[in-house]
């Protein structure tokens, strides 16, 4: 063959192996949402089903909401203190410091407090539900409730789903309430804002429907979580490695989606 003809054909498979490589991944990808969307959808059919373990859901409203409380909570603290400490050094340029308040209560409520609780409980929250279905998954658990005539999906991620989503917008709004208390911290007592005008000032500027996008974002991140961290445990395999794997994919896709459906909810709440 000639060197020249040797040369194209050389090319033209580089071309099919990349456009080869390429629709793999994006059939990957398909694969991957459609598992996730079928998952999903089972899991909240049998929240809406009998029997509902009311037990579990407790466990896991107590393991998601009470025990994230102090690291959500020391979160939105620092978040208002710093928010109200960098506002303040921006808008002084423009000799706006007055509207500190306003802009530390609508970033809280409206984004910072939703987003950073879901990153924080994500982290904590999600890689737990990970490793433990995961670790069932592997020890053949979850197939030794199937043979006790128990649903896997019903017994292990129902009452997961249903936790996170009433779990998370109760955390959100406590760091709603501690991070407009740090941002006022900051303001009334290191830069020096009068502490009735401060107070004045965010309890007008703040709407219902700030606070009220802010808990539905925190209801969707809630379930994201569960779901993420549901999901890549009950189809982990591959032993300890395998757990490994899924509690980080739990923690990554969920830190991701929270982050994308973040857009696409303020997109629906306030595009104009």
């Amino acid at each position: 063959m000639a060197p020249l003809a040797t040369g194209v054909l050389y090319r033209v498979n580089t071309i099919l192996d990349f456009l080869s490589a390429i629709g793999r991944a994006i059939i990957g990808l398909c694969r991957g949402a459609g598992g996730l969307a079928l998952f999903a959808l089972e899991g909240l059919s049998h929240v809406f089903r009998p029997p509902f373990y009311g037990r579990l859901f407790v466990r896991a409203l107590l393991e998601i909401g009470y025990f994230s409380l102090p690291v959500v909570a020391l979160t939105a603290v620092f978040t208002g203190m710093v928010l109200a400490l960098q506002s303040y050094t921006g808008f002084a340029r423009f000799s706006a410091q007055g509207a500190v308040a306003n802009l530390v209560v609508l970033s809280v409520t409206r984004e910072l407090g939703p987003v950073l609780a879901g990153l924080m409980v994500a982290g904590r929250v999600g890689a737990a539900m990970a490793a433990e279905l995961g670790t069932m998954r592997v020890t053949d658990q979850i197939d030794a409730l199937s043979t006790l005539s128990t649903n896997p999906m019903k017994y292990l991620v129902a009452p997961r789903l249903l936790a996170g989503t009433i779990a998370l917008p109760i955390l959100v709004l406590i760091a709603d309430v501690l991070g407009v208390l740090g941002g006022f911290i900051v303001s009334t007592m290191k830069l020096g804002f009068n502490v009735e005008s401060y107070l004045t000032n965010t309890v007008n500027f703040v709407q219902t429907d700030d606070v009220v996008s802010g808990l539905a974002k925190a209801a969707v991140f809630g379930f994201i979580i569960a779901l993420m961290g549901c999901y890549q445990g009950y189809n982990s395999k591959g032993g300890a490695q395998g757990v490994g794997s899924a509690t980080t994919m739990a923690v990554v896709s969920a830190s991701i989606l929270i982050l994308a459906f973040d857009y696409v909810l303020t997109e629906m709440f306030f595009a104009r």
